[in-house]
């Protein structure tokens, strides 16, 4: 019995201390592994913040290309006729699109899915006005059937997904 109680009160001191040693390295070992996070994330944020950048003025960018105000004017030919216009149209939003497709990882889903919606809503608009066309009517008749298609819509995705994109660059900062 005697020979117990010595052990404990060998032990018992001992475990303790070894238990403050222990806290005392895991409180260093947390604060040397947060500095070096933050530090990760400052280094991180100095490299990505640019691209994000990037990203969302090139999607702004690939918007104000596919708006009719823009890209009408800019692929007007009075000398194709409503469908080959049509087509010239699709492809170029198509292909703009492409282009920028790979600026969806530096954006949240939300923004993509308001770009992706903008666009989609842009080939409604010029498929919609092509329905109404006939096979004598050239690229100035599709033109103006998609800009009075445009303004029978509530409101403008063009116009919707670059305040989304505004604002969301905005909260970043």
């Amino acid at each position: 019995m005697d020979y117990l109680s010595d052990l404990i009160k060998i032990v018992l001191p001992a475990a303790l201390v070894l238990y403050a040693m222990y806290l005392v390295i895991r409180s260093f070992l947390q604060k040397d592994f947060d500095r070096q996070l933050i530090a990760l994330k400052e280094k991180n944020s100095e490299t990505v913040l640019p691209l994000r950048l990037q990203a969302y003025e090139r999607m702004a960018l690939f918007l104000e290309r596919i708006s009719p105000n823009n890209m009408l004017i800019r692929l007007a030919d009075p000398n194709l006729s409503a469908g080959e216009f049509q087509q010239r149209l699709l492809q170029e939003i198509r292909d703009e699109f492409h282009h920028n497709h790979s600026q969806q990882i530096y954006m949240s889903d939300e923004a993509w899915q308001v770009i992706r919606n903008a666009m989609n809503a842009m080939i409604g608009v010029i498929q919609a006005a092509s329905e109404k066309m006939e096979a004598q009517h050239n690229a100035v008749d599709l033109s103006s059937a998609i800009f009075n298609e445009m303004m029978q819509q509530k409101e403008d995705p063009i116009g919707t997904a670059l305040s989304f994109i505004k604002n969301e660059i905005r909260q970043s900062f």
